[in-house]
């Protein structure tokens, strides 16, 4: 089976099922595995390298009002890539190629490619979407295997933090997911949260993420704060957030005078 994904968090299920030998075709922005980078890259994105969050984000807004996406394919690769599988998602209309090109892409390719589109909003849904791909590419019971082992890990921590956590002793948590302007995290980010023990305190659970006013974060005055912001490296996380060191009302916050701000990629 030849595979195309489009999304990175798709390369990663298709390499955890063992399928990396049968991934032919990634995104510009796939990288992990490592080994995955040296694939043929099938899509584009029209944003500049360089450009700032908040040039970003104008560009994302000016963009949608004509368009669904940011992200295009390159059809001379895809056509020479003949896959049999290609997964992408329609959950957020700025992560990955507009599902109507996929799909029009798809009566292009020679013989019958089939579609898997991923949607989770909950963590189940993300778990979903493991069983998804295996039942589409072959890997039921891998997927299958992945799922509970992930579910016996997420069990433990959940347990562990109901037993050491009391209620009324729960952190909040804020969770950014884009620094200019505030994005809070949605989905199934708070649900991470809640397991972890602690509590999300722009109770945004299992809906999408959305701009958030300063006031919003200086009203909710978290004991810890969590950066992961959509699309970067933890190096361009961290340029993002010297800017953001220069607002006072960001030195203001508890997390901030306490040193409880984290970041990831």
């Amino acid at each position: 089976m030849r595979i195309v994904s489009l999304l990175p968090s798709a390369t990663e299920i298709i390499c955890s099922l063992g399928l990396r030998e049968q991934l032919v075709g990634v995104t510009h922005e796939c990288d992990y595995p490592a080994s995955v980078m040296e694939l043929p890259k099938v899509t584009s994105t029209v944003i500049p390298h360089g450009l700032d969050s908040k040039g970003i984000d104008k560009l994302v807004r000016d963009r949608l009002e004509t368009t669904t996406a940011l992200y295009s394919l390159r059809m001379d690769v895809l056509s020479t890539l003949k896959p049999d599988l290609i997964v992408t998602q329609a959950l957020c209309d700025v992560c990955a190629v507009a599902e109507t090109e996929v799909r029009e892409a798809i009566k292009c390719l020679p013989g019958d490619t089939e579609l898997v589109n991923l949607e989770p909003m909950t963590l189940t849904d993300v778990f979903d979407t493991m069983k998804l791909v295996g039942d589409a590419s072959g890997r039921s019971r891998a997927a299958l295997r992945l799922v509970e082992d992930l579910s016996a890990r997420v069990d433990k921590l959940s347990r562990r933090s109901q037993t050491s956590i009391a209620n009324e002793a729960r952190p909040s948590v804020a969770f950014l997911e884009w620094l200019d302007p505030l994005f809070n995290g949605g989905h199934w980010n708070p649900e991470l949260i809640e397991l972890a023990g602690g509590n999300d305190c722009f109770a945004n659970k299992h809906r999408p993420s959305h701009s958030i006013p300063w006031s919003r974060l200086q009203d909710c005055d978290p004991d810890y704060i969590f950066i992961a912001c959509c699309g970067f490296d933890l190096d361009r996380s961290v340029k993002d957030l010297e800017v953001l060191g220069q607002n006072e009302g960001w030195k203001e916050l508890e997390a901030v005078k306490n040193n409880r701000v984290f970041m990831a990629d």
